[in-house]
């Protein structure tokens, strides 16, 4: 599209829509404490949790972040929430036996009912909804995998879901594109920045040090502990956690390795007219599809915008750009949203893994929990919760995850150069598929 015919507003915002109503960060100390039980790299949701934990179990705890807390993905991510696991039960079970297969699996579930708990326990106010998920099907060779795929996981593991066909699709979602999907009834929605700013104050009022625009430059061990390097000082350290995950980089190598960090881009439209919004989400689902380079979308928690979000491009690209593109696909999907301008296009960094799973673990004594796969804010959540307790030396820290061999691959080393080709396949194969079936039927 040429800027005559763009559909991005005049001014239109390349921050988050979340942003614009949510509280601002509280004021917070310029300088980091020269010694701390606990140094955390990263403010997102796995540094905060971490922090909340080990905080309350009597640590003193600093958390660092290179930017203000909330400036990364944990404010800028769609706001959904699933099981987080990717790789099915029989994937696992060949690749560790049924019984780690399943506990990997459980933890899915574990981290979807935990972050409800934790947000009504807590108080936070982030608009947390169990709205269900409608999961589209782009053809209906997809549609008959994932029919086959929902009762499997109902019988085995008893992971409730419904499958919807494609006659019945507009009771859940006002597209005709698909070909029936699969609806997920216990997966959620929040506002991720309220959440964010929900976590921020809680770890604070626990009692955390939590400094911003603060980078670290190393991380050293010796024979008391850790050496944290940062741009404002020193800082001495009993034990330091890594939750840096999509921003994971040289400071900690190993790491770096490990995570493959993927621009993840978004668009909110202009406010709505009610009757359009009931027609296209009639049932407050969030949504994704069957393709492999994923569309996910929602109505805004007020219910007056949709935010729908993917990969646009093979390469990481600028805002008005992939506000363009997204806008193309979002139409496509939504005929009827033709015509309507998008005031917000941005953009946030995930981590994936060479193996679909998140990791956590200790590596040179260094704690760490990242590579969520693009559904993190129910894993990171847990996640963080659960490196916490294990600082404190807590059994309850104990994970599935534990003990897994975190691969990557020869040459690798954090600059996932494989991506453009990667994505450009994925995304012709999706076109092929999509264009046969609607050949085939209509």
């Amino acid at each position: 599209m040429t800027a005559f015919n763009s559909p991005l507003v005049n001014g239109h915002k390349d921050s988050a829509y979340w942003l614009d109503d949510c509280p601002a960060v509280p004021g917070l100390p310029d300088r980091p404490l020269e010694r701390a039980d606990v140094v955390i790299v990263g403010s997102g949701y796995t540094g905060l949790h971490a922090a909340i934990e080990t905080t309350r179990g009597g640590r003193s705890t600093l958390v660092l972040d290179a930017e203000m807390p909330g400036w990364g993905c944990s404010t800028r991510n769609g706001g959904q929430i699933s099981t987080s696991i990717k790789p099915s039960l029989e994937k696992l079970t060949a690749r560790y036996g049924e019984p780690k297969g399943r506990a990997i699996r459980k933890e899915g579930e574990n981290a979807l009912d935990w972050i409800g708990y934790f947000i009504r326990t807590e108080g936070i106010d982030c608009d947390f909804l169990r709205c269900g998920r409608y999961h589209a099907a782009h053809t209906p060779q997809h549609f008959e995998t994932i029919a086959r795929d929902a009762d499997i996981i109902q019988k085995t593991e008893g992971i409730p879901t419904h499958v919807i066909p494609r006659s019945d699709q507009r009771s859940e979602l006002g597209s005709d594109v698909y070909f029936g999907g699969v609806l997920f009834p216990r997966h959620a929605s929040l506002d991720p920045a309220k959440y964010h700013r929900g976590l921020l104050q809680t770890a604070l009022d626990a009692g955390a040090h939590v400094t911003g625009n603060c980078a670290v430059a190393q991380i050293k061990r010796d024979a008391s502990g850790f050496l944290v390097t940062t741009a404002k000082g020193t800082v001495r350290a009993r034990d330091v956690i890594i939750a840096t995950n999509g921003y994971t980089g040289a400071v900690t190598p190993w790491m770096q390795r490990r995570v493959i960090p993927i621009g993840s881009y978004i668009i909110a439209t202009e406010p709505l007219p009610a009757d359009l919004m009931n027609q296209l989400f009639p049932t407050n689902r969030i949504a994704s599809d069957t393709c492999k380079i994923i569309y996910y979308y929602r109505a805004s928690p007020d219910r007056t915008r949709v935010l729908f979000g993917g990969r646009v491009s093979a390469t990481e690209t600028n805002t008005t750009i992939s506000g363009q593109k997204l806008y193309t696909d979002m139409c496509r999907i939504f005929p009827d949203l033709a015509g309507y301008k998008v005031t917000h296009s941005w953009c946030g960094t995930v981590a994936y893994t060479f193996d679909e799973l998140a990791h956590t673990g200790v590596q040179d004594g260094v704690h760490y929990a990242m590579g969520y796969c693009g559904s993190g804010v129910s894993m990171a959540s847990y996640l963080g919760m659960r490196v916490g307790q294990k600082v404190l030396g807590l059994t309850q820290g104990q994970t599935a995850f534990d003990g897994l061999t975190n691969p990557t691959r020869p040459f690798y080393t954090g600059n996932p150069w494989f991506l453009p080709a990667t994505v450009a396949w994925y995304r012709q194969q999706d076109r092929m598929q999509y264009k046969r079936a609607l050949a085939a039927h209509g």
